[in-house]
């Protein structure tokens, strides 16, 4: 058996990936979660994770692998269908994985993950519009050019792929970021995935609460 060490569910945009891949190919695992959402480096998590952050994953032996891209890549090993079966959607799938893992930095910044806003939005700044313009871009392209099948999912069938831009998609739904027809249809399909309403679902119950993450409501129209 697994164990699985996340942070608060309403908050923790990295935590979600890798519980998002275990939850839809049905890999067992025990879920621990740790209040770390709005807080700076805490060596007090020392132990659970290497690094002192989560996601982490430990192996039954207690053994740990830290980072959502490292603990996805260590679960495909197992479960191969977690990437695209053909060689080049592979390789592509695994080029924008990385691009969301370091990239998009204005987005994230100027729009937090926080599950319980829901809010009317207002004009992205310059360099928060071109990290929405280079995903939408990403998107279109997988699904126009790289995709197989006829599946809704960047790749045709769900891959790690979707669960990388997973916390984007929720945050182009908090923040109501306009987005094109294609776009948007694929965001309502990641939106409507039984793991990601669950993991909402349990994000909204959550009673920790955060000011920074809080107080963006006003800045962003009020909620809807």
């Amino acid at each position: 058996m697994l164990d699985l060490y996340i942070g608060n569910k309403n908050y923790s945009s990295w935590s979600l990936r890798p519980w998002l891949v275990m939850k839809h190919f049905g890999i067992p695992f025990r879920e621990h979660m740790v209040s770390v959402a709005g807080r700076p480096f805490n060596p007090t998590l020392k132990p659970i994770a290497g690094n002192a952050r989560v996601p982490c994953l430990h192996e039954a032996d207690g053994f740990q692998v830290w980072d959502s891209l490292a603990i996805i890549e260590t679960l495909a090993e197992r479960q191969q269908a977690i990437w695209p079966t053909d060689a080049r959607a592979r390789a592509r799938a695994r080029s924008i994985c990385a691009e969301m893992h370091s990239g998009f930095t204005a987005l994230r910044t100027a729009m937090p993950m926080n599950l319980k806003l829901r809010l009317r939005g207002k004009p992205a700044e310059p360099d928060v519009q071109r990290d929405i313009e280079r995903i939408v871009e990403i998107w279109e392209d997988a699904r126009s050019h790289v995709a197989q099948g006829d599946g809704p999912w960047l790749f045709g069938d769900f891959t790690a792929a979707d669960a990388m831009f997973a916390p984007v998609v929720c945050r182009f739904d908090i923040y109501n970021v306009p987005l094109p027809p294609q776009a948007a249809a694929y965001r309502d399909t990641v939106l409507a995935h039984p793991a990601l309403l669950e993991w909402r679902a349990a994000g909204l119950q959550e009673s920790e609460a955060h000011a920074h993450y809080d107080g963006l409501a006003d800045n962003y129209g009020g909620p809807r």
